[in-house]
């Protein structure tokens, strides 16, 4: 069951149209049979058996031959804080589906679905899960390099935002 407080509600069913303004108002929602619901760790599990895990060092070997895209998809609050992958682009996770896809007007002319995309976050969760969506959006040769404080101990070229 779905409860939504003080809410403007438009419920359509059967043709049925609901409208309600304030107060509780309960919707009933039901799963259909043996559907499993998401959890962050199923949801990361599944987005590391799609997303191979590159070592630093590799990277920052891809880096040095400037074949590969990175992309930082921390917030850029974050990547102000720290610094990115020298290059980078800076997209995050949240705005990713709309600069890889090309039929936005905010598509990202550097993503390409066949270029090699090695991605960044802070621990490498947010790029697994960024990879994932990238995989299912066609994209065929994606990268997780993990977190950016990684790449820095490696002594990986950075740049200060």
């Amino acid at each position: 069951m779905i409860v939504i407080y003080n809410s403007f509600i438009k419920f359509c069913k059967n043709t049925e149209k609901l409208w309600q303004l304030g107060s509780i108002f309960e919707v009933p929602f039901t799963f259909k049979k043996g559907f499993i619901m998401k959890t962050a760790k199923s949801s990361l599990e599944a987005a590391n058996q799609v997303v191979p895990k590159i070592e630093v060092n590799e990277a920052i070997q891809k880096h040095a031959q400037g074949n590969s895209v990175f992309i930082d998809v921390r917030d850029g609050i974050d990547i102000a804080e720290t610094g990115t992958i020298e290059g980078a682009l800076k997209i995050p996770r949240g705005f990713i589906e709309f600069a890889a896809d090309p039929e936005t007007p905010f598509h990202n002319k550097a993503l390409e679905k066949d270029a090699e995309i090695i991605l960044v976050c802070a621990a490498g969760g947010m790029a697994a899960l960024t990879g994932h969506t990238l995989v299912e959006m066609g994209y065929t040769k994606v990268l997780n390099v993990g977190g950016f404080s990684d790449w820095k101990d490696a002594n990986g070229p950075v740049e200060s935002s």
